[in-house]
């Protein structure tokens, strides 16, 4: 157990949860009726602070202004989003254009793939070292924190070379019947790319660089979609949905239901994030922060666990070509304002984390020592 974890009588695994390589397995319903939670889920308590008694008071954007061209509002908006995004790197966004009929949808299909039996959502289990696939609890990659949740997680290219590469996904993990899924989700994640342009359009005027500079970098990258399902668990105190961590990417967009969890670092408090069914949550990644030479920040957040009910989410990560240099505008540094990172290839920062290093709230800076120990040239 790590030093600092909160120690109580657990249950030791099941033989039923545990699979021929010794792994646990993450099957809600045994492990909803045990009496203790296994160890393996238990978290640090560093890492289980209380939440604060105040909400994040994060600023909420009308994005639509971008499409009627109200210049004096477009600019009133960017000025928010340059002070929370220099502040903590978070905030929500509205009149975003996503059909909320979309979003029923979505979650229905949702709810469908993470009703399965666990046979079924084993068919596309993630491998070790790559992103796509089902996952319970990250088990086949960690051992220890593990969080207490399901994930399914699929790629969508901005590019758009495929009509149907989520379609086509669906299918082949799992079977010809998700065709309907898959096509809702292709829906959505087209959906959501336009969401994008528009967010990094309006993160280039509150930066004061070209409107468009962001934006050429993800014309033609690619978003890593994840469904989220943290069930309920009745020792909620002891485990976490995700644990304090930055994002690697450079920005994820967030729907999440009614049942809240997702919390934000301030100024050294965990303040929770208030639902908005209206809305997208925003938050800056470390490629992001990279992007701007550490103007902005990236987000520090957690997910926490709810006793009695299930919290879902849609997690859209974004991010640009897996070969882009990623390197803030000239603008953003001189004499100044001197490089606060080198220059690095996104593709190695994404291998970086899934095969030498668990995200958490030290990401960026690992990898950029890494790298200077990979290249002592450099």
């Amino acid at each position: 157990m790590e030093s600092g974890t909160t120690t109580l009588l657990h249950s030791p695994p099941p033989k039923d949860l545990k699979d021929e390589n010794g792994a646990i397995i993450f099957d809600k319903h045994v492990l909803q009726e045990l009496a203790h939670i296994p160890k393996e889920y238990y978290w640090p308590t560093k890492d289980l602070v209380a939440t604060s008694q105040e909400e994040l008071n994060e600023p909420l954007i009308d994005i639509g202004v971008l499409l009627k061209g109200d210049e004096a509002a477009i600019a009133n908006a960017a000025e928010l989003v340059r002070n929370a995004c220099m502040k903590h790197g978070f905030f929500q966004v509205i009149n975003h254009g996503v059909d909320q009929s979309l979003i029923t949808k979505v979650y229905e299909e949702m709810n469908h793939i993470f009703s399965l039996p666990l046979s079924k959502k084993e068919l596309a289990r993630n491998i070790p070292g790559t992103l796509e696939g089902y996952s319970g609890a990250h088990a086949e990659k960690y051992s220890t924190k593990l969080p207490w949740k399901e994930t399914f997680t699929f790629k969508y290219s901005h590019d758009e070379e495929s009509e149907s590469e989520v379609v086509d996904y669906f299918k082949s993990k799992l079977g010809e019947e998700f065709q309907h899924a898959g096509s809702v989700f292709q829906t959505f994640c087209k959906a959501l790319k336009q969401l994008c342009l528009m967010i990094t359009e309006l993160l280039a005027i509150s930066l004061g660089v070209d409107r468009l500079h962001y934006q050429n970098y993800f014309l033609d990258g690619q978003q890593t979609m994840r469904l989220n399902s943290y069930p309920p668990c009745k020792e909620n105190n002891l485990t976490l949905g995700n644990g304090p961590h930055t994002d690697p990417t450079s920005l994820t967009l967030l729907h999440q239901d009614q049942v809240g969890g997702l919390e934000v670092l301030v100024d050294g408090k965990w303040l929770p994030v208030r639902p908005r069914p209206d809305a997208f949550v925003i938050n800056l990644g470390d490629t992001f922060m990279a992007f701007t030479n550490g103007i902005y920040k990236s987000c520090m957040h957690r997910s926490l666990i709810n006793k009695e009910k299930e919290r879902m989410s849609l997690s859209c990560f974004v991010n640009p070509r897996k070969d882009n240099i990623v390197k803030p505008p000239e603008s953003l540094y001189g004499k100044d304002a001197p490089r606060k990172y080198p220059d690095f290839i996104w593709s190695d920062l994404l291998n970086y984390t899934q095969t030498h290093h668990r995200v958490d709230e030290t990401t960026l800076e690992s990898f950029l020592k890494w790298i200077a120990s990979s290249n002592p040239s450099n």
